[in-house]
């Protein structure tokens, strides 16, 4: 499916990987709906990206929330007429142990709001916006695909027990709707990217930016722009479905 003339759905949509991917796929024709939890952040990334011919609207949802976006998809179908493609993009981190001992005394546990935020957004906010998206091409005429951002921190990371959980049936997600959604001409793949280069990277400490790069084979942050071009690819290539490509430098984690 060429990207150009398409409508795609872009959770996470106002800042980071979610605008650079939205960025991309404007510069080569598409019409971008962005989702994110602040009307005046999507606002703004929206109207950055707006150019002659090409229509980008911002929706303001909170994906947890099924009857917000069970609206918020009906919306888009609205103004736009149709769904060709759906990124989900959006998640949070909330990293941290899940116990902490010391000196021979528990001092700590991950909590139940730690890991529930996390599931909440990057799981049950995927799939309702998988649902929603699917629901609305089932009833097109050609189909359409969905992408799932998971991470290289599905296969279990220190530190990360809620995360990694989240982004491993992110990753599952993509091999289960492949198959139930091939009925319907729905491609659904998936990115697990490694550390990209995004407004959070650049707020960490350089010492620690130096230690992560140690596990990169090709020794630096991926860019935006080639998290894009995955996706671009994706999305063209009209025999991929089901499968998870891992763009992280050769991490193995």
């Amino acid at each position: 499916m060429k990207v150009q003339d398409k409508v795609f759905v872009i959770t996470g949509g106002a800042r980071g990987l979610g605008a650079g991917m939205a960025a991309h796929l404007a510069s080569q024709g598409s019409h971008i709906a962005l989702i994110d939890i602040d009307q005046a952040s999507v606002d703004k990334t929206a109207s950055v990206l707006s150019t002659n011919g090409i229509l980008v609207k911002g929706y303001e949802c909170n994906i947890t929330d099924e009857a917000e976006v069970e609206t918020t998809f009906a919306k888009i179908k609205h103004d736009f007429g149709r769904i060709d493609g759906l990124v989900n993009n959006a998640g949070i981190m909330r990293d941290g142990m899940l116990i902490k001992v010391k000196e021979g005394e528990l001092v700590g546990k991950m909590s139940l709001q730690q890991w529930q935020s996390v599931v909440d957004v990057n799981l049950t906010g995927t799939f309702l916006c998988g649902r929603e998206a699917a629901a609305i091409m089932a009833l097109q005429d050609d189909g359409g695909v969905i992408v799932n951002v998971s991470s290289v921190s599905r296969a279990g990371n220190m530190g990360q027990t809620n995360y990694s959980a989240t982004k491993a049936g992110v990753a599952s997600m993509v091999v289960t709707w492949a198959r139930e959604l091939a009925r319907f001409n729905i491609r659904v793949g998936g990115i697990a990217p490694g550390l990209i280069a995004t407004e959070m990277t650049a707020q960490m400490k350089p010492e620690a930016i130096e230690r992560l790069l140690k596990s990169v084979p090709l020794g630096r942050l991926g860019e935006v722009d080639e998290m894009a071009h995955t996706l671009q690819y994706i999305v063209e290539n009209d025999y991929f479905t089901g499968r998870i490509i891992e763009m992280d430098g050769g991490v193995r984690v």
